[in-house]
């Protein structure tokens, strides 16, 4: 059902190509973003290994082909083009997964045929849309977090399918673990979680509900002390688990006084290793705000699922070569450059060239040529991103609004 993960106006033209004899014209598609979200230093590139994945099955069956047949979405020639789908003849080069952006970076190049490169657009903006999105907030909130790691835990705030690209997005970015288990599956990301209040309240006592996590999960376990009283639910933890307790989680009140209290009373209760994990509509913001804090671990949901306030990358996907003559949109606010281009990186500023000379660190590596390329593993991607944020300036890791961390030219 790959194949049907697109609209159908991209159907539409592919039919007209084929019907005015266009669709073999040699073609150059750019995907990139016109800016950043506002105040937004830099955004980050995610989701290409399962772009890539997912256009190794780009594929149209019989059924499908039938269907939209029946519907009048495709003539009988465009059916035929589909049948026989493949990605032979196109090539494609990206900005390594993890890798920075900034506004008009050409993040992803499609060189192939015209009809065979517009069917893969809305394919390409759906995922790297929604997990540049998510990747991008996610490294902001890991930076603010600094050493302290981070729980991806927003499976609940988000589809079902996007909890796991967004648990994967957001390992991509610095977050530690994730609390779905699909991703930890498919992906191989440590995966963590606590208990819920419905836990404690599923039991007679807060007692009898710590002692039943830690007979089941040992005493290295995470016990949610802010049911009831928070200073009770502490001192009833640690004499439940003992002083070896592996951490308490706080879910409510102010965060930075109830993280000061929770370690002065956890220490004179002699759980000097027991640590103190905060949940509670954390963001880059929160977090930063929390840098003081005895705070040895974050847990992030709404937020970081929903790219903190910018759920979409703003990426988009334009026609800029056709038979070797650059074309270009020229309406107000959405204009775009005509001509294949290449970047490279430099330590001050990040190069968009139309001559394709490169004299830096270039940016794009082929991903697709005739067939899918082999993709990094997923901890490499990570360390890619990591090291790439590390090259920023000081103040392009900052949470508040700024401009661009690096000028385009």
């Amino acid at each position: 059902m790959i194949g049907l993960l697109t609209d159908r106006y991209e159907l539409t033209m592919l039919s007209a190509f084929l019907e005015d004899g266009r669709a073999q014209a040699p073609a150059v598609y750019e995907c990139f973003a016109r800016q950043l979200p506002q105040g937004r230093r830099y955004g980050v590139v995610a989701g290409l290994g399962r772009l890539l994945a997912l256009l190794d099955d780009f594929r149209f069956d019989d059924a499908e082909l039938d269907h939209l047949l029946a519907t009048g979405a495709i003539t009988p020639r465009c059916a035929s083009y589909l049948r026989a789908f493949d990605l032979k003849g196109l090539r494609i080069e990206a900005y390594r997964e993890g890798e920075l952006y900034f506004p008009s970076s050409p993040v992803l190049t499609v060189h192939g045929p015209l009809g065979q490169g517009l069917v893969l657009e809305t394919l390409v903006l759906s995922v790297l849309n929604h997990d540049s999105a998510v990747a991008s907030a996610a490294a902001r909130m890991s930076t603010a977090a600094g050493s302290r790691p981070l729980i991806e835990m927003g499976s609940r705030r988000t589809h079902e399918q996007a909890a796991v690209a967004a648990a994967r997005a957001a390992y991509v970015a610095g977050f530690a673990s994730t609390s779905n288990l699909a991703a930890g599956h498919l992906y191989g990301i440590p995966t963590a979680g606590t208990a819920a209040h419905a836990f404690t309240l599923a039991h007679a006592t807060e007692r009898e509900a710590f002692a039943s996590q830690v007979a089941a999960q040992g005493v290295g376990t995470t016990l949610l002390v802010d049911t009831y009283e928070v200073e009770q639910g502490i001192r009833t933890a640690v004499e439940v688990a003992g002083p070896s307790l592996g951490a308490i989680r706080l879910d409510s009140g102010d965060l930075d006084v109830e993280a000061r209290k929770a370690r002065a009373l956890l220490d004179s209760l002699g759980a000097l290793t027991t640590k103190i994990v905060v949940t509670s509509d954390l963001d880059e913001h929160v977090i930063t705000a929390l840098s003081q804090a005895p705070i040895d671990s974050y847990g992030v949901g709404t937020r970081v699922v929903t790219g903190s306030g910018h759920p979409t990358a703003g990426f988009v996907y334009k026609l800029v070569e056709v038979a070797g003559r650059p074309v270009a949109k020229k309406a107000v606010g959405k204009a775009s450059l005509g001509g294949r281009k290449t970047a490279y990186r430099t330590a001050t500023e990040e190069v968009v060239s139309l001559d394709g000379e490169i004299h830096g660190r270039p940016l794009q590596v082929v991903v697709v040529d005739d067939l899918v390329l082999p993709p990094p593993t997923l901890d490499e991607v990570r360390s890619h991103h990591l090291a790439v944020r590390a090259e920023l300036p000081a103040q392009a890791l900052e949470v508040t609004d700024g401009p661009p961390a690096l000028v385009v030219r």
